[in-house]
């Protein structure tokens, strides 16, 4: 399978991300921040660096991912002030895209409201009444660009996003009718926060045409205490599902990419040190 790396989560320098890239054969560079900048914030000169950089040393972008969309609420409406930022900075990080050749550009989702859909009672006193139904006008625009400007979106499941789990993605994409253009963004670990199994529940709502990129990480998460612990790979609850989720994506010919999100660290705040801690494991099993 076509394995790559976040690569600020081992550096923000590039050139030093893609030479430890080198030292662990991996090829494909998901870029979020460079620098101190965000992608779709890079000047052209900036831009054109990047590219020479990584078309040079051999290294395809798989995709780039900006935060957009994260930070609005419910409150917000297609065309206010900050959706029209997001669709903003979502043109720039298309333009970055055709430049980089980057296939995909991440977008996410409103603020999570908790309790979303409910019977028997609870559609009267828990529901978040039309939270849901807020959210596919505002990434509406952004299907209709993407199409217009031949890209493909990644919508990622996050951990305080309104898409929080495999479900809410499909749903999401059933709703826009955008299986075309819009895709998931699966990060299991990310899941874990909502209690949607990883393997087989989270791979099935998926694996039937959804699914267009995969961020690993491992984690613990306690939901009544509200903590989030990373975990070094396979040391975390989802290290016994790791092996049957590789299996299944290479049964089903998943032709995407696997991104590792180098998010730990050993308690000393080196993430390098955390991403050689896990690397060859994640290779391991996501490789070849």
């Amino acid at each position: 399978m076509k394995l790559g790396v976040i690569c600020d989560g081992i550096s923000r320098d590039l050139a030093h991300a893609v030479d430890v890239m080198d030292e662990f054969d991996l090829t494909y560079a998901e870029l979020q921040f460079i620098g101190d900048t965000e992608v779709g914030d890079h000047s052209r000169q900036e831009i054109r660096s990047i590219d020479t950089l990584l078309r040079d040393r051999g290294k395809p972008v798989s995709c780039l991912s900006r935060h957009i969309f994260a930070g609005t609420t419910s409150d917000n409406r297609p065309g206010d002030p900050l959706h029209t930022q997001h669709m903003d900075a979502l043109k720039r990080v298309i333009d970055m895209a055709h430049i980089v050749g980057s296939p995909l550009v991440r977008i996410m989702t409103q603020k999570k409201e908790q309790i979303l859909w409910g019977r028997n009672g609870a559609e009267k006193w828990n529901v978040a009444h039309g939270a849901w139904d807020t959210m596919a006008p505002m990434i509406a625009p952004a299907v209709d660009l993407a199409r217009a400007t031949g890209i493909t979106l990644v919508v990622e499941t996050g951990n305080g996003t309104m898409v929080n789990s495999n479900y809410t993605a499909r749903k999401l994409i059933d709703e826009l009718d955008a299986k075309d253009v819009l895709k998931v963004l699966w990060d299991p670990a990310n899941n874990c926060w909502c209690h949607e199994l990883a393997f087989p529940d989270g791979y099935n709502e998926v694996r039937d045409g959804y699914l267009g990129h995969v961020h690993i990480k491992d984690v613990q998460v306690d939901t009544p205490r509200a903590t989030l612990e990373v975990r070094e790979i396979g040391k975390g609850q989802l290290g016994p599902l790791f092996q049957p989720m590789a299996d299944a994506l290479r049964a089903d010919g998943y032709d995407g990419v696997i991104s590792f999100e180098s998010v730990y660290h050993p308690g000393n705040g080196d993430f390098e040190a955390g991403f050689r801690a896990c690397i060859d494991t994640f290779k391991r099993i996501f490789g070849p």
